[in-house]
Protein backbone atom coordinates (compact mmCIF):
# COMPACT_ATOMS: atom_id res chain seq x y z
CA UNK A 1 0.00 0.00 0.00
CA UNK A 2 2.69 2.61 1.43
CA UNK A 3 4.89 1.91 -2.39
CA UNK A 4 1.66 2.13 -4.44
CA UNK A 5 1.18 5.72 -2.72
CA UNK A 6 4.18 6.47 -3.08
CA UNK A 7 4.13 6.05 -6.71
CA UNK A 8 0.57 7.33 -7.14
CA UNK A 9 2.34 10.88 -5.55
CA UNK A 10 5.17 11.12 -7.32
CA UNK A 11 3.43 9.95 -11.25
CA UNK A 12 -0.23 11.32 -11.04
CA UNK A 13 0.00 14.42 -8.05
CA UNK A 14 3.23 15.47 -9.05
CA UNK A 15 4.45 16.57 -5.78
CA UNK A 16 7.49 18.01 -4.79
CA UNK A 17 7.37 16.99 -0.84
CA UNK A 18 6.02 14.69 1.51
CA UNK A 19 5.62 14.12 5.27
CA UNK A 20 5.07 10.88 5.70
CA UNK A 21 4.90 7.87 5.94
CA UNK A 22 4.14 7.39 9.81
CA UNK A 23 5.43 3.40 10.48
CA UNK A 24 8.88 2.69 9.35
CA UNK A 25 7.58 -0.48 7.60
CA UNK A 26 5.58 1.81 4.86
CA UNK A 27 8.29 4.56 5.08
CA UNK A 28 11.40 2.27 4.21
CA UNK A 29 9.62 1.33 0.86
CA UNK A 30 8.14 4.41 0.02
CA UNK A 31 11.45 6.33 0.84
CA UNK A 32 12.90 4.42 -2.03
CA UNK A 33 10.33 5.56 -4.21
CA UNK A 34 10.75 9.50 -3.50
CA UNK A 35 14.51 8.63 -3.34
CA UNK A 36 14.40 8.17 -7.39
CA UNK A 37 11.97 10.56 -8.03
CA UNK A 38 14.03 12.93 -6.15
CA UNK A 39 11.26 14.05 -4.16
CA UNK A 40 12.16 15.26 -0.60
CA UNK A 41 10.25 13.73 2.25
CA UNK A 42 10.09 14.51 5.90
CA UNK A 43 8.51 11.55 8.43
CA UNK A 44 7.06 12.51 11.65
CA UNK A 45 6.92 9.66 13.47
CA UNK A 46 9.62 6.82 11.55
CA UNK A 47 11.88 6.14 14.22
CA UNK A 48 13.80 3.02 13.21
CA UNK A 49 17.05 3.38 12.56
CA UNK A 50 16.95 2.10 8.49
CA UNK A 51 14.87 5.10 7.38
CA UNK A 52 18.11 7.34 7.43
CA UNK A 53 20.83 4.47 7.10
CA UNK A 54 20.75 3.85 3.24
CA UNK A 55 22.19 6.81 2.08
CA UNK A 56 18.83 8.40 0.77
CA UNK A 57 19.60 12.19 0.87
CA UNK A 58 16.14 13.40 0.37
CA UNK A 59 14.94 11.61 3.42
CA UNK A 60 14.71 13.76 6.90
CA UNK A 61 12.48 12.83 9.93
CA UNK A 62 11.02 14.99 12.63
CA UNK A 63 11.37 12.42 15.47
CA UNK A 64 14.26 10.78 17.32
CA UNK A 65 15.69 6.94 16.35
CA UNK A 66 14.52 3.49 17.90
CA UNK A 67 18.45 3.35 19.11
CA UNK A 68 18.01 6.34 21.09
CA UNK A 69 14.44 5.67 22.92
CA UNK A 70 15.34 2.00 23.13
CA UNK A 71 18.24 3.30 25.54
CA UNK A 72 15.85 5.69 27.85
CA UNK A 73 13.60 2.52 27.98
CA UNK A 74 16.24 0.48 29.06
CA UNK A 75 17.57 2.54 31.71
CA UNK A 76 14.49 3.70 32.89
CA UNK A 77 13.66 -0.22 33.43
CA UNK A 78 16.75 -0.63 35.37
CA UNK A 79 16.89 2.54 36.85
CA UNK A 80 13.55 3.57 38.69
CA UNK A 81 11.40 0.75 37.50
CA UNK A 82 13.83 -1.76 39.38
CA UNK A 83 13.29 -4.42 36.76
CA UNK A 84 15.00 -7.86 37.89
CA UNK A 85 12.85 -9.91 35.66
CA UNK A 86 12.09 -8.29 32.09
CA UNK A 87 9.58 -9.99 29.53
CA UNK A 88 10.66 -8.20 25.91
CA UNK A 89 7.36 -8.44 23.35
CA UNK A 90 7.34 -7.30 20.22
CA UNK A 91 4.92 -7.19 17.14
CA UNK A 92 7.25 -8.48 14.79
CA UNK A 93 7.09 -5.06 12.52
CA UNK A 94 10.00 -3.25 11.51
CA UNK A 95 9.04 -0.81 14.13
CA UNK A 96 8.17 -2.35 16.95
CA UNK A 97 11.02 -5.14 17.00
CA UNK A 98 13.09 -2.61 16.19
CA UNK A 99 12.28 -0.67 19.28
CA UNK A 100 12.32 -3.82 21.59
CA UNK A 101 15.77 -5.24 20.15
CA UNK A 102 17.38 -1.53 21.09
CA UNK A 103 15.80 -1.87 24.25
CA UNK A 104 16.97 -5.29 25.26
CA UNK A 105 20.22 -4.77 24.16
CA UNK A 106 20.44 -1.65 26.43
CA UNK A 107 19.26 -3.91 29.32
CA UNK A 108 21.69 -6.38 28.70
CA UNK A 109 24.76 -3.43 28.46
CA UNK A 110 23.22 -2.70 32.27
CA UNK A 111 23.34 -5.97 32.87
CA UNK A 112 19.78 -7.20 33.14
CA UNK A 113 19.45 -10.51 30.29
CA UNK A 114 15.58 -10.35 29.64
CA UNK A 115 13.51 -13.56 30.79
CA UNK A 116 11.43 -13.86 28.05
CA UNK A 117 11.82 -12.60 24.37
CA UNK A 118 8.86 -13.32 22.35
CA UNK A 119 6.66 -12.10 19.21
CA UNK A 120 3.02 -11.60 18.58
CA UNK A 121 1.09 -11.17 15.20
CA UNK A 122 -0.49 -7.73 14.41
CA UNK A 123 -4.23 -8.30 14.63
CA UNK A 124 -4.37 -10.59 17.23
CA UNK A 125 -6.80 -9.89 19.90
CA UNK A 126 -6.31 -13.16 22.16
CA UNK A 127 -3.22 -12.96 24.47
CA UNK A 128 -3.65 -15.72 26.87
CA UNK A 129 -1.03 -17.88 25.93
CA UNK A 130 1.35 -14.87 25.64
CA UNK A 131 0.23 -13.93 29.27
CA UNK A 132 0.44 -17.67 30.57
CA UNK A 133 4.24 -17.74 29.51
CA UNK A 134 4.64 -14.13 31.14
CA UNK A 135 3.45 -15.27 34.59
CA UNK A 136 5.48 -18.78 34.38
CA UNK A 137 8.84 -16.57 33.90
CA UNK A 138 8.13 -14.58 37.38
CA UNK A 139 8.04 -11.07 35.05
CA UNK A 140 8.19 -7.91 37.13
CA UNK A 141 8.08 -5.77 34.36
CA UNK A 142 6.80 -6.16 30.52
CA UNK A 143 8.16 -4.14 27.67
CA UNK A 144 6.01 -4.07 24.50
CA UNK A 145 7.64 -2.74 20.78
CA UNK A 146 4.68 -2.21 19.14
CA UNK A 147 1.46 -0.20 18.26
CA UNK A 148 -1.77 0.80 20.35
CA UNK A 149 -3.91 -2.10 19.17
CA UNK A 150 -2.14 -4.60 20.30
CA UNK A 151 -0.84 -3.14 23.65
CA UNK A 152 -4.27 -2.28 25.20
CA UNK A 153 -5.56 -5.92 25.18
CA UNK A 154 -2.38 -7.31 26.18
CA UNK A 155 -2.21 -5.11 29.35
CA UNK A 156 -6.08 -5.47 29.46
CA UNK A 157 -5.43 -9.42 29.29
CA UNK A 158 -2.96 -9.37 31.85
CA UNK A 159 -4.34 -7.11 34.32
CA UNK A 160 -7.51 -9.74 34.20
CA UNK A 161 -5.32 -12.59 34.74
CA UNK A 162 -4.08 -11.32 37.56
CA UNK A 163 -0.67 -9.78 36.52
CA UNK A 164 -1.84 -6.33 38.09
CA UNK A 165 1.78 -5.44 39.95
CA UNK A 166 3.42 -6.36 37.04
CA UNK A 167 4.78 -2.87 35.50
CA UNK A 168 4.20 -2.36 31.82
CA UNK A 169 6.29 -0.05 29.65
CA UNK A 170 5.88 0.44 25.53
CA UNK A 171 7.02 3.23 23.35
CA UNK A 172 5.49 6.25 21.31
CA UNK A 173 3.49 3.72 19.25
CA UNK A 174 1.10 3.79 22.14
CA UNK A 175 0.82 7.37 22.39
CA UNK A 176 -2.80 7.87 21.62
CA UNK A 177 -5.69 8.70 22.93
CA UNK A 178 -7.33 5.55 21.44
CA UNK A 179 -4.79 2.90 23.60
CA UNK A 180 -7.86 3.93 26.23
CA UNK A 181 -10.49 2.22 23.75
CA UNK A 182 -8.48 -0.75 22.79
CA UNK A 183 -7.60 -1.67 26.00
CA UNK A 184 -11.49 -1.13 27.49
CA UNK A 185 -11.05 1.64 29.89
CA UNK A 186 -8.87 3.82 31.54
CA UNK A 187 -8.48 1.49 34.15
CA UNK A 188 -6.57 -0.79 32.51
CA UNK A 189 -3.80 1.68 31.38
CA UNK A 190 -3.71 3.41 34.32
CA UNK A 191 0.39 3.01 35.57
CA UNK A 192 1.27 1.93 32.15
CA UNK A 193 5.03 3.64 30.88
CA UNK A 194 5.64 4.84 27.49
CA UNK A 195 8.77 6.61 26.15
CA UNK A 196 7.90 9.78 23.48
CA UNK A 197 9.28 12.88 22.83
CA UNK A 198 9.10 15.76 25.03
CA UNK A 199 5.65 17.11 24.64
CA UNK A 200 5.63 20.04 22.33
CA UNK A 201 2.18 21.13 23.51
CA UNK A 202 3.99 22.73 26.31
CA UNK A 203 6.37 24.63 24.34
CA UNK A 204 6.17 28.55 23.70
CA UNK A 205 6.82 27.78 20.31
CA UNK A 206 3.33 26.10 19.91
CA UNK A 207 1.17 28.15 22.18
CA UNK A 208 -0.59 29.70 18.84
CA UNK A 209 -0.96 26.78 17.08
CA UNK A 210 -2.12 24.23 20.13
CA UNK A 211 -4.89 27.13 20.81
CA UNK A 212 -6.32 27.43 17.13
CA UNK A 213 -6.88 23.64 17.69
CA UNK A 214 -8.04 23.14 20.55
CA UNK A 215 -10.70 26.56 19.39
CA UNK A 216 -11.67 23.89 16.59
CA UNK A 217 -12.38 21.42 19.07
CA UNK A 218 -9.42 18.94 18.42
CA UNK A 219 -6.67 18.23 20.72
CA UNK A 220 -3.05 18.25 19.19
CA UNK A 221 -1.68 15.19 20.71
CA UNK A 222 0.61 12.55 19.78
CA UNK A 223 2.25 13.36 16.81
CA UNK A 224 0.21 16.09 14.99
CA UNK A 225 2.77 18.80 15.74
CA UNK A 226 5.42 16.76 14.79
CA UNK A 227 3.42 16.23 11.04
CA UNK A 228 2.87 20.81 11.62
CA UNK A 229 6.44 21.14 11.75
CA UNK A 230 7.07 18.17 9.21
CA UNK A 231 5.54 20.46 6.85
CA UNK A 232 7.03 24.11 8.45
CA UNK A 233 10.79 22.50 7.46
CA UNK A 234 9.59 21.64 3.70
CA UNK A 235 8.58 25.03 3.54
CA UNK A 236 11.41 26.36 4.83
CA UNK A 237 13.46 24.39 2.53
CA UNK A 238 12.01 24.96 -1.13
CA UNK A 239 11.97 28.75 0.20
CA UNK A 240 15.94 29.22 1.64
CA UNK A 241 16.72 27.26 -1.30
CA UNK A 242 14.89 29.25 -3.50
CA UNK A 243 13.95 25.96 -5.46
CA UNK A 244 11.28 23.23 -5.55
CA UNK A 245 13.98 20.72 -6.43
CA UNK A 246 14.01 18.10 -3.72
CA UNK A 247 17.53 17.72 -3.54
CA UNK A 248 18.47 21.56 -3.77
CA UNK A 249 15.95 21.67 -0.23
CA UNK A 250 17.41 18.46 1.25
CA UNK A 251 20.90 20.48 0.49
CA UNK A 252 19.83 23.67 2.66
CA UNK A 253 17.82 22.17 5.33
CA UNK A 254 20.80 19.88 6.24
CA UNK A 255 22.77 23.28 6.44
CA UNK A 256 20.43 25.28 8.00
CA UNK A 257 18.41 25.04 11.37
CA UNK A 258 14.76 25.71 10.56
CA UNK A 259 12.37 27.23 13.87
CA UNK A 260 8.72 25.17 14.07
CA UNK A 261 6.08 24.87 16.99
CA UNK A 262 8.50 22.16 18.16
CA UNK A 263 11.16 25.06 18.67
CA UNK A 264 14.23 24.80 16.30
CA UNK A 265 15.28 22.07 14.58
CA UNK A 266 18.36 20.68 12.74
CA UNK A 267 19.54 17.68 10.87
CA UNK A 268 22.69 16.16 10.18
CA UNK A 269 23.92 14.47 7.12
CA UNK A 270 21.92 11.75 7.47
CA UNK A 271 19.11 13.41 7.81
CA UNK A 272 18.52 12.70 11.68
CA UNK A 273 17.64 15.15 14.44
CA UNK A 274 21.09 16.58 15.64
CA UNK A 275 19.54 16.80 19.35
CA UNK A 276 16.57 13.95 20.48
CA UNK A 277 14.78 14.36 23.17
CA UNK A 278 12.89 11.38 24.73
CA UNK A 279 11.39 11.26 27.89
CA UNK A 280 9.11 8.99 30.07
CA UNK A 281 5.31 9.07 30.82
CA UNK A 282 2.79 7.21 32.84
CA UNK A 283 -0.75 6.80 32.11
CA UNK A 284 -3.53 7.51 34.58
CA UNK A 285 -6.91 6.29 36.07
CA UNK A 286 -8.40 9.25 33.98
CA UNK A 287 -7.11 7.79 30.85
CA UNK A 288 -4.97 10.65 30.49
CA UNK A 289 -1.05 10.76 30.00
CA UNK A 290 1.41 12.96 31.86
CA UNK A 291 4.93 13.47 31.09
CA UNK A 292 7.85 12.31 34.29
CA UNK A 293 10.21 14.38 35.55
CA UNK A 294 13.29 13.40 34.62
CA UNK A 295 15.36 10.65 37.28
CA UNK A 296 18.66 9.20 36.99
Amino acid sequence: QAVAVANRLVDNDKVIGVVGHFCSSSTIPASEVYSDAGVIAITPGSTNPTVTERGLKEMFRMCGRDDQQGVVAGDYIVDVLKGKKVAVINDKDTYGKGLADATAKQLVARGVKPVLEEGLTRGEKDFSALVTKIRSTGADVVYFGGLHPEAGPLVRQMREQGLKDVKFMSDDGIVTDELVTTAGGAQYVDGVYMTFGADPRVLPDSKAVVDQFRKSGYEPEGYTLYAYASIQALAAGFNGAKSNKGDKAAEWLKAHPVKTVMGEKAWDAKGDLKVSDYVVYQWDAAGKYKQLEKQK
